[in-house]
């Protein structure tokens, strides 16, 4: 409850001539960093973004999960984007993963840079040592990401967008390889993804 005051106190008190935006996503498998987040049943997310032509952006996302008695993952994040000597764009940022009713939450610091699509993204915990790292390609139409998650095992993703009926649709592939050690388990996904944005 604090948590949710606090999103909305944060937003009730940025400037008003800032941009606004929400969505709202069906996805056939709720897929993060290559391991399924829902046991491989749908998954239903949405969230609001606030963006500022200063580069400031927050905002809150939440979706249902299933795993370690957790059945809703509520996410808060704000940061900085913006582009270095006109072609470089970056993102710096912080994000915090909640859990409600479970002992699971945890946060992250980020930064991002890319040039032309290609680029890398590096996230480091406050607590732990698990962070991970991610090299990734994207156009209007095409995303591939290759990640290492530290303790946990790397990923590999692929995927198509394209507009069905007005709304924004995506199938791609997910793969996952457990860390020896990691008691994780090695998974392969095949997904669909339909949203809007408004």
């Amino acid at each position: 409850m604090k948590k949710g005051m606090m999103t909305l106190v944060m937003f009730l008190t940025l400037p008003m001539f800032a941009e606004l935006s929400g969505n709202f996503t069906f996805s056939s498998n709720y897929i993060w960093r290559g391991m399924t987040q829902t046991m491989d049943d749908p998954g239903y997310s949405g969230g609001f973004d606030y963006s500022h032509e200063s580069g400031f952006y927050a905002g809150t996302w939440g979706s249902n999960v299933a795993f370690g008695g957790a059945g809703l993952e509520l996410d808060t994040y704000a940061g900085f984007t913006g582009v270095f000597e006109g072609v470089i764009d970056y993102d710096i940022g912080y994000i915090d993963y909640a859990y409600p009713g479970t002992s699971g939450d945890f946060e992250e610091f980020y930064i991002s840079a890319s040039y032309e699509g290609m680029g890398f993204s590096y996230y480091e915990p406050l607590e732990g040592d698990a962070n991970y790292m991610e090299a990734f390609y994207s156009d209007d139409y095409v995303s591939i990401s290759y990640g290492d998650y530290n303790g946990y095992g790397t990923n590999f993703l692929v995927a198509y967008a394209f507009p069905l009926f007005g709304y924004d649709a995506s199938v791609g592939y997910s793969d996952f390889s457990a860390e020896e050690g990691s008691e994780m388990e090695d998974e392969d996904s095949v997904f669909f993804t339909l949203g809007a944005s408004f």
